[in-house]
């Protein structure tokens, strides 16, 4: 009987070892900061972020004006001229909403300027990482920044370094 069990608990300690995989995990945004081309990039899409942005304020702040200005003569108006007014104001206010949309919404031109000045530094990191899991015989490797929940990581299983070094850029300093 205790053979039996000795060996039932054996078959099932070598089953698991045969199906024993090997994970580790990197750190995109701490890859990323180490490549130059990815932080010029950042530092593009801000500067026209921010100048797209000073242009849809600027569009916006007009038409408050009008507003504002269309309320105090609100009064003195007749029906007419109301009507108008207001149709300027509400094509105003489509104009300056589809220029912010044109601009920041879904596959918008930001999102345009990103995904060609981003998306192949991206490319490069997955490869990267794919060589380093072939290379290391890594059956899995999970991204501490993705939406994957990472309770805990050692940081021997910590492969971002890895990475850097065969983007060919140096590990611990920050590419500025």
């Amino acid at each position: 009987m205790k053979k039996l069990l000795l060996t039932a608990i054996f078959i099932s300690f070598a089953g698991v070892a045969a199906f024993a995989q090997r994970f580790a995990y990197v750190d995109t945004e701490y890859i990323l900061k180490h490549i130059p081309e990815y932080n010029s990039a950042q530092k593009q899409l801000d500067a026209l972020s921010q100048q797209w942005q000073k242009e849809v304020d600027g569009r916006f702040a007009e038409l408050d004006k009008m507003y504002k200005a269309y309320q105090a003569d609100q009064v003195l108006l007749t029906d007419d001229m109301r009507k108008r007014r207001e149709n300027e104001i509400i094509e105003k206010e489509k104009a300056a909403k589809d220029y912010q949309k044109q601009r920041f919404g879904f596959e918008g031109d930001l999102f345009k300027e990103r995904t060609k000045l981003i998306k192949p530094i991206q490319d490069r990191v997955a490869k990267a990482v794919q060589a380093v899991a072939e290379n290391q015989g890594l059956d899995m490797v999970f991204d501490k920044n993705s939406q994957v929940t990472l309770l805990y990581a050692s940081t021997r299983l910590d492969k971002s370094n890895d990475v850097v070094t065969r983007l060919g850029y140096k590990p611990g300093t920050f590419a500025q």
